[in-house]
């Protein structure tokens, strides 16, 4: 008696204190709604997060700050709808000015990458039988970040150092 055992360290308590997020999101950019996604960068699989719905810059900004740090998000992939000649396109710049204005807003790093075909692909993805058009337009978004999202994690897996991202 009179002997004390050494309390082991707890290291679940202690790993997640220093572990760092790997954590992506997805933007599919639009002036009404936004569609996010989101991944983590060491599992890659990217999964549809929500729709966001534009409320004016205020607003905007609110929401954003308050995602990013909730979800300890360390990088923000935004979509860029680039013509077929791989010209982009008007909503490029107004996607490119978004997220500059995401980056000096939350602080966190953006990417932007060619966005072609993802939402012509989320609208065969939700063509199935007895889904409604409100529930279809309710995902749509965020699907099509989720596949942009999913392209984004893939081309990294291969090696490339800048991920088919168009800077």
């Amino acid at each position: 008696y009179g002997t004390r055992q050494a309390r082991k360290p707890n290291v679940l308590a202690e790993s997640s204190a220093t572990a760092v997020s790997t954590k992506l999101a997805g933007i599919d950019y639009g002036t009404v709604r936004i569609g996010i996604a989101l991944a983590d960068a060491e599992v890659g699989i990217a999964s549809p997060h929500a729709t966001y719905t534009r409320g004016g810059e205020d607003a905007d900004a609110a929401f954003f700050r308050k995602f990013v740090e909730d979800d300890a998000i360390v990088r923000l992939v935004v979509g860029l709808q680039v013509h077929l000649d791989g010209r982009e396109s008007q909503k490029s710049a107004e996607a490119r000015a978004f997220g500059k204005w995401l980056e000096e807003t939350t602080g966190v790093p953006v990417v932007y990458i060619d966005e072609r075909f993802t939402t012509a692909e989320a609208n065969d993805l939700l063509s199935v039988p007895g889904m409604t058009n409100k529930r279809k337009k309710a995902r749509r978004d965020q699907l099509a970040a989720q596949l942009m999202l999913a392209a984004y994690l893939e081309s990294d897996r291969r090696g490339q150092t800048d991920p088919g991202a168009i800077d």
